[in-house]
């Protein structure tokens, strides 16, 4: 597509008032355009796709819907990801805290998520109808994961949790979109935290419209609830053909 970065600004600009008063749009255009020339997979995904400029408008649309969250590529807060001729937009693990922190309808004091392994100590109770978690890590632990819990602390003293056996880390990693990508055979760890902290965060009350809500929850229905990996298992003749995918890897600073 001839003038990219002027189409990108174009759609921008026309979107401007559905974006966070202080997103920088000459900044965000400018980090964007870097962050697709320094990506090899969606150089694949226009390689492979980019008849009739489909691919770079399917590029655009992502980042216009990153535009939307406030929500910057070149800063490993959402990324894009192939899948055949369809591209995804989706929140980073950075970006899930960021969204949670800015749209909560409860303000936000903390959020996080953890690994359990082997010789820590991890116990979650209920104490007088309110959730508990008590957690103590054996310093430098290198022992085998053994679950990921994701803590939101908010400012008024309450809190929520959730908790995730290492069956149920593992079913959801079988049940993903890139089972075999590089970022789950290098950084598993890190992919269980954002898959923990992603079924935290629907149980964070946010103000956002429905249409944003949806880009936000983008792959949570399939990674992180029960009934829709059951029901990708089942799908056995669907989208096999993936890129590879190494996006994620980039979390694992976040």
């Amino acid at each position: 597509m001839a003038d990219f970065d002027v189409v990108l600004y174009k759609k921008l600009e026309e979107d401007k008032l559905a974006m966070p008063s202080d997103l920088n749009l000459i900044r965000f255009k400018n980090n964007a355009i870097a962050y697709l020339g320094g990506s090899d997979i969606l150089q694949k995904y226009i390689k492979e796709y980019g008849a009739n400029g489909y691919a770079h408008m399917q590029i655009i649309k992502g980042f216009v819907q990153s535009a939307h969250f406030g929500l910057d590529f070149l800063n490993n807060e959402a990324y894009l990801i192939p899948y055949k001729e369809k591209l995804d937009f989706m929140p980073s693990y950075k970006g899930l805290i960021k969204l949670c922190m800015r749209y909560a309808t409860r303000p936000i004091k903390t959020i996080y998520a953890k690994l359990v392994r082997d010789g820590d100590t991890f116990e979650e109770s209920v104490v007088n109808g309110e959730p508990s978690i008590d957690f103590h890590p054996k310093p430098f632990n290198d022992g085998k994961i053994i679950g990921a819990f994701a803590v939101c602390l908010y400012k008024d003293g309450g809190m929520v949790c959730e908790s995730m056996s290492l069956a149920d880390l593992e079913q959801c990693h079988k049940s993903s979109k890139a089972p075999g990508s590089p970022a789950w055979s290098k950084f598993r760890g890190e992919m269980f935290k954002k898959v923990v902290l992603r079924r935290l965060s629907k149980q964070i009350p946010i103000d956002i419209d429905e249409k944003l809500a949806e880009a936000m929850n983008a792959g949570l229905e399939i990674e992180t609830d029960p009934a829709k990996i059951a029901e990708r298992e089942r799908e056995e003749n669907g989208n096999t053909e993936e890129l590879a995918i190494d996006v994620e890897s980039s979390e694992v600073t976040a």
